[in-house]
């Protein structure tokens, strides 16, 4: 290493993830969508978050692990008025198919 120089501090490269999660309990009719898309994008994800006919909400993340492993901590809690009972997350492969961060039907 030259003299006089600092070393070089690289970062190690962040791994790419995505989770497929069913969040059960109180959680359409509060919000709960519309909170989790704002929180997704806020954290630079992609992917999308829907209602299920059986009261559940789904949601698929894609980005930095990081990331996708708070917004599953944020999905435990959800918006004032939510009640979760359970997140039932599956990692899968990243695919890097999305553009952004949809609330869908």
């Amino acid at each position: 290493m030259p003299k006089g120089r600092p070393p070089e501090r690289t970062e190690p490269p962040t791994e790419k993830v995505r989770a497929h999660a069913t969040i059960q309990g109180l959680v359409q009719g509060v919000f709960y969508r519309v909170c989790c898309a704002e929180r997704a994008q806020q954290l630079g994800l992609t992917g999308w978050v829907r209602n299920t006919r059986n009261g559940d909400v789904e949601a698929v993340f894609e980005g930095d692990r990081p990331a996708v492993e708070e917004i599953l901590r944020w999905c435990r809690i959800g918006p004032p008025g939510a009640r979760v009972t359970d997140v039932v997350v599956d990692w899968q492969p990243y695919r890097g198919e999305f553009s952004r961060f949809a609330i869908t039907r």
